[in-house]
């Protein structure tokens, strides 16, 4: 069984931009001209299209307008806590397995956050766990503690 992976960051915004800034702008830090299933497909991202609430989609849109799922909002309790199964399926296949992202929104102060993310449920992918396991934990590195946290601060 495979540990959750977990990233903690203090992001320079208040708590409410914070949680505005991961959901709503999602393609303004997310590296569209790398981790994505337009990106794997030869082509390039649109947009992340985010349906900000409980039940919500997360939808990646290629230039040419083909839908990739990324996943379903489980939980969402604005500007606290929201959790989503996830995971960016690669172009050839259909959506598999998901993976749980668990995101919560702590208020230091008027202009600080602690965020912290946690990605859980590696059993689903089977013999391949370890290896999505390695890649997301490498991603989170680039995408969450650096791009994430630059954003806020804009």
């Amino acid at each position: 069984m495979l540990e959750p992976i977990v990233k903690r960051i203090e992001v320079p915004c208040s708590q409410k931009k914070a949680f505005t800034v991961f959901l709503d702008e999602m393609d303004t830090w997310w590296p569209l001209d790398r981790f994505t299933t337009s990106k794997m497909a030869g082509s390039s991202v649109k947009e992340i299209r985010v349906d900000a609430k409980a039940g919500g989609e997360i939808i990646e849109v290629s230039v040419e307008g083909t839908e990739y799922p990324w996943g379903k909002i489980n939980t969402y309790d604005p500007f606290g806590f929201f959790s989503m199964d996830f995971h960016i399926t690669h172009p050839d296949h259909e959506t598999g397995p998901m993976s749980l992202v668990e995101v919560s929104f702590t208020a230091v102060d008027s202009q600080r956050t602690l965020v912290e993310l946690k990605q859980s449920n590696w059993e689903v992918f089977g013999d391949m766990a370890k290896d999505i396991y390695g890649g997301y934990n490498f991603g989170w590195g680039l995408i969450f503690e650096q791009n994430f946290k630059d954003a806020c601060s804009k």
